[in-house]
């Protein structure tokens, strides 16, 4: 239940899904990620562990303080728009925890 509590937890356990989800439809990889969208994972958790509001952290989209690359930002983003709506059939409670996130 650590995923209900566990802001951090969520924020990292939720990107893997939408990351996955990507790479499995995109790049066609059957439940492994590829290597750029394993770049773009470890990215991801290494700005969540490195967040200066660590428990307090907002959703990225909201943060003041834009701590992803450019690049990789777009990366993200790219990500997010193909796998946001796929999520709440895939992985609904991480979806709705999200949304209200």
């Amino acid at each position: 239940m650590k995923i209900f509590f566990d802001r951090l937890f969520r924020e990292k356990v939720t990107i893997e899904q939408m990351i996955r989800l990507y790479c499995n439809k995109i790049h066609n990889t059957n439940g492994q990620l590829c290597k750029g969208c394993t770049e773009l994972f470890n990215y991801a958790l290494q700005r969540v562990d490195n967040c200066p509001f660590s428990d307090e952290k907002p959703v990225c989209n909201k943060c003041p303080i834009h701590c992803y690359k450019k690049e990789m930002r777009e990366k993200v983003r790219t990500v997010m728009r193909f796998s946001g709506p796929k999520m709440l059939f895939h992985h609904p409670i991480l979806a709705i925890l999200h949304i209200m996130d």
